[in-house]
């Protein structure tokens, strides 16, 4: 009789029944990992310029932001016009020289059968044949010089230095460009995760540790790679790989979770938990007995594909937790 009004009680307060939907879940300390999110920046692995060898005038631009281009690629064309007077310039000399050099032989010539006479002194008919050679190695030097000229006006050519995606072209067809100067700058290699976290976490963080991405493609895990050990700004500064990381933006910011420490926690599977009056609670059973704890619960998160919560406050461990039936 004691039983039943003691049920009818239970009713009337609204309490949900005593009977088990689920098997016991007994409650232990669990490690846990406590997590910053922060942003993290898409880099590429390579960003080189490709830059002018001449300085000029930009004649032609191939490539804009955003295209594809290939190792050793033309992008643009620089001319500089000064070239073909200096080339015209060298030819005028190098015929000069060609009369110079004739005159120069036909004299040696004569000088030689003025010698065979007896008519000329060795030191004169020797200061022919030098005259003859030395025009000869001023022509020489002149060709050589043509050539790098000619070599100069090929150097015209922008090149792009690697395969990969043009991310900046910062000039304009027409414009005059100085000799080293960037026309583009072409990113490749594949991309990285740079990220810049406040200096308090930096004891927090080490190679080789997990990282969890939240990219436009679902979460992707990473690894940090390397922990960069000058601080700038009060931040510092970290690369992380990522195999399956994919993005059409350099400098894009991805989100990323951090950890930051290990501590031990209560947690129980989230279906247990539910909540009346704005209160939290979870059934605990001990022997035949099943009572309702109040408990604060904390963040979600997912392990084997079981959501699980973690409870703050209300649980010391080694209870039976039990579902509605």
């Amino acid at each position: 009789m004691k039983a039943i009004v003691w049920v009818l009680a239970l009713c009337a307060l609204g309490l949900p029944r005593l009977a088990l939907a689920e098997g016991p879940f007994k409650v232990a300390p669990t490690e846990v990992t406590d997590w910053k999110t922060v942003y993290g920046q898409i880099e590429a692995k390579d960003m080189i310029p490709a830059r002018a060898r001449l300085g000029g005038t930009l004649v032609s631009l191939e490539v804009s932001e955003g295209d594809m281009v290939t190792a050793g690629q033309e992008l643009g064309k620089v001319v500089d016009a000064k070239i073909a007077f200096q080339i015209n310039a060298i030819d005028a000399q190098i015929a000069a020289l060609d009369s110079q050099l004739s005159n120069a032989r036909s004299d040696l010539n004569r000088a030689e059968a003025l010698r065979a006479r007896g008519v000329m002194t060795a030191q004169a008919y020797d200061a022919l044949k030098t005259q003859v050679s030395v025009l000869e190695q001023q022509i020489e030097a002149q060709k050589a010089s043509r050539q790098v000229t000619e070599q100069a006006a090929t150097e015209g050519a922008v090149l792009a230095p690697i395969a990969g995606r043009v991310l900046d072209v910062p000039v304009a067809r027409g414009a005059v460009v100085m000799a080293g100067e960037t026309v583009a700058t072409v990113g490749g290699g594949g991309v990285f995760l740079r990220l810049s976290v406040p200096e308090r976490f930096a004891a927090t963080l080490h190679a080789g540790d997990a990282i969890a991405i939240e990219a436009a493609s679902g979460a992707i895990r990473g690894k940090l790679a390397k922990v960069y050990p000058l601080i700038e700004g009060g931040r510092v500064n970290a690369d992380v790989e990522v195999p399956d990381l994919k993005s059409d933006f350099v400098g894009e910011r991805v989100l990323v979770k951090l950890p930051l420490a290990h501590r031990q926690a209560f947690l129980v599977p989230a279906s247990l938990l539910y909540t009346r009056s704005g209160l939290d609670f979870l059934r605990v059973q001990a022997g035949e007995t099943v009572t309702e704890l109040t408990v604060v619960p904390g963040p979600k998160q997912s392990i084997d594909g079981v959501e699980m919560v973690e409870i703050v406050s209300g649980l010391s461990g080694g209870e039976e937790v039990v579902g509605d039936e």
